[in-house]
């Protein structure tokens, strides 16, 4: 449900979640972060739908992490945006890097590039078609050259983060095998085409950031301020998810979940916090938002919600 008042220009963030199933705990405490993050500030919170692989997506999903983001009260302002609609733009993004001379067509495919790499586990593409595709090969994706350049960030919580890309992470893919785009150039496109000034997110995409940095400064496109939350995980260390069969979040009249998003984000809570209202909790959390009270984690184990 979108909601119009005035906003301070000087900030705008987003949650941007993809399609694959309900919204569940930790991407709960991914929204409600940027969410308290903008509003503490007095700035805007969009929305936006990350559906770049439908593959993945689970029909219906995208209406119904809308409507649990409504019945937490996480309202956000202006239209939601579907990166299903904005290919043009990052086909537009692809030119540019083309013309620039920093794509190139790749022809090998993930088993080839798995097993060049030490013990056949890191997936960092060794620059086999940088150069000119091999004899009787086509391009099936399309690279970015990185050469040596050390990318880095300031991140507000987790502190700096320096990648040497060449030997990190090697020339990675902008659009896929598929034909599909990749989500390292959509967030950048995106971000930069939404005037986004902070992105507060899991830090499961923290050493991603790096690689965007880099397209951002190729594309000279501005720099927003980051956040990286730590992410939830179950006692196993996996990440709440689809693949763990992470349930999805209820909002109840007893307000449990948000509570304890809250507290998995060590955030003051008002005194008789079981008794209050969803607004009066989402209203003191606002107030009361403290980026030095973050865990400076990357990840924590998620709590036990009774009746979750």
């Amino acid at each position: 449900m979108p909601v119009n008042m005035t906003r301070s220009p000087d900030y705008r963030g987003r949650f941007a979640p993809s399609p694959t199933g309900p919204l569940h705990f930790g991407s709960l405490v991914a929204a409600l972060g940027s969410f308290l993050d903008a509003r503490h500030h007095n700035g805007e919170w969009l929305v936006r739908m990350e559906d770049l692989d439908p593959p993945r997506e689970v029909p219906g999903a995208a209406d119904d992490i809308l409507n649990t983001l409504t019945s937490f009260g996480l309202h956000w302002d202006g239209p939601v945006i579907y990166q299903s609609a904005r290919h043009a733009l990052y086909d537009a993004a692809l030119e540019r890097l083309a013309d620039s001379g920093h794509l190139y067509g790749c022809a090998c495919t993930r088993s080839e590039i798995t097993g060049s790499s030490p013990n056949g586990q890191q997936y960092i593409y060794p620059g086999t078609c940088r150069n000119g595709l091999p004899a009787g090969r086509s391009a099936r994706a399309l690279r970015v050259r990185v050469n040596d350049h050390v990318a880095c960030i300031n991140d507000r919580l987790q502190g700096e983060i320096r990648q040497q890309l060449g030997r990190e992470v090697g020339d990675f893919i902008l659009r896929r095998a598929d034909g599909l785009h990749a989500y390292q150039l959509a967030v950048v496109v995106d971000d930069a085409e939404q005037g986004i000034t902070d992105i507060v997110r899991g830090a499961d995409l923290l050493l991603s950031t790096p690689r965007q940095r880099y397209l951002q400064q190729l594309l000279d496109l501005p720099e927003p301020r980051y956040l990286h939350l730590p992410i939830a995980v179950t006692t196993r260390q996996e990440k709440l998810g689809k693949q763990t069969n992470a349930p999805a979040v209820i909002a109840g009249n007893d307000n449990r979940a948000l509570i304890a998003a809250l507290s998995f984000l060590r955030q003051p809570l008002p005194g008789q916090a079981s008794h209050a209202s969803q607004e009066e909790i989402l209203q003191w959390a606002t107030k009361n938002w403290d980026i030095a009270a973050l865990p400076r984690q990357r990840e924590l184990e998620a709590p036990v919600i009774p009746g979750l």
